[in-house]
């Protein structure tokens, strides 16, 4: 054989060698990094590795139910509300068959209260009570905007039809003077919302759902209610969850999720929901570089820039104004107020 040849085959080998290793490094960067295995210990001391899946890379998890969370009352701050006298106290049985079928008006929240003959309080009609008066109330605003004429004129028919049913006597307000105020709080809450959101993307490696929810577990989130959502739980029971953590639902319901590659997820912050006290934002910005660096991720926008730590910073600075703001107006973060006015 001559030395061409042999040459040949040698460059030949080569070129082969460095595709296989091509080969064999680009399966290895586009296979979804995969949550660590349970590590057991050994009767004799020695440690073994378990050659189970991991049980983030299972069925997706239950959520543990919250506890039940005591709805809010009505509040003039930011309800409309109507008094409806009665001449005699009502059963909370009759006043629950008086109740219309839907609680909206339009696209706003509507509620009737009784006023506990026994308890001297404002609450929802139970059975076995008595009322010696009611009130019902629509939402002035929300995120869908303010309180309209129609449904101004669909909370005045609702609230005359079960005053009707119980033989009251409804008192409105006037609605020109209600519609503008709802203007008003509407444009206060417009110009005072604020719902902050990173992005964490992989700079090689994808992702499987059992690593991310590996990662984010370690830093206290939980399972949420849908799937490829997690939260991490408030400090106070039924409290609403101080943060969310979203990647893709498709993978997260896969059949193998193994395989399923996540290239971004989603960490969001609702901040009129979240009490200051709970830290929110730090927190936030604590969990978004937590997780870049053990799983290999940028920070970045919506838009893929990378979001450099000291523009975190400055945005911790804007909410500080912001939550001075909504505690002037009565609205402070994470009230019962200001969930349902920012929702």
């Amino acid at each position: 054989m001559s030395g061409f040849t042999v040459g040949l085959a040698i460059l030949g080998g080569l070129v082969l060698a460095a595709l296989v290793a091509w080969n064999a490094w680009t399966t290895r960067r586009n296979t979804p990094r995969q949550a660590e295995l349970p590590v057991a210990m050994a009767p004799a001391g020695d440690l073994v590795q378990e050659r189970t899946e991991p049980v983030f890379d299972a069925e997706p998890l239950s959520p543990m139910p919250p506890p039940p969370e005591r709805k809010p009352g009505l509040d003039g701050l930011i309800d409309v509300l109507a008094r409806i006298a009665v001449d005699v106290p009502v059963s909370g049985e009759a006043a629950l068959a008086a109740l219309p079928p839907t609680r909206r008006a339009g696209s706003k929240p509507f509620a009737i209260e009784g006023h506990n003959d026994a308890t001297q309080e404002w609450e929802t009609p139970r059975v076995g009570q008595r009322y010696n008066g009611f009130q019902a109330g629509v939402q002035l605003a929300n995120r869908s905007g303010a309180l309209n004429e129609i449904e101004y004129s669909e909370f005045v028919m609702k609230t005359q039809a079960f005053a009707d049913a119980i033989n009251g006597s409804p008192e409105f307000p006037e609605m020109r003077d209600e519609v503008a105020r709802a203007r008003e709080l509407d444009q206060f809450a417009s110009t005072h919302d604020a719902q902050l959101g990173f992005t964490l993307r992989a700079r090689n490696a994808a992702w499987s759902p059992g690593y991310v929810q590996q990662n984010a577990a370690r830093l206290g989130f939980v399972p949420g209610a849908i799937p490829g959502r997690l939260v991490l739980p408030a400090h106070m029971p039924g409290g609403p969850p101080i943060l969310g953590l979203a990647f893709s639902t498709q993978a997260a319901l896969s059949e193998d999720p193994s395989h399923s590659a996540i290239r971004e997820v989603t960490l969001s912050l609702d901040v009129p929901h979240v009490p200051r006290s709970e830290q929110p934002f730090v927190r936030m910005r604590d969990a978004a570089i937590a997780l870049a660096a053990s799983m290999d991720g940028l920070i970045t926008d919506d838009d893929g820039r990378v979001i450099p730590a000291e523009a975190l910073d400055a945005i911790g600075a804007d909410l500080e104004s912001l939550y001075d703001t909504l505690d002037a107006r009565d609205l402070s973060a994470g009230s019962p107020q200001a969930r349902r006015l920012f929702s």
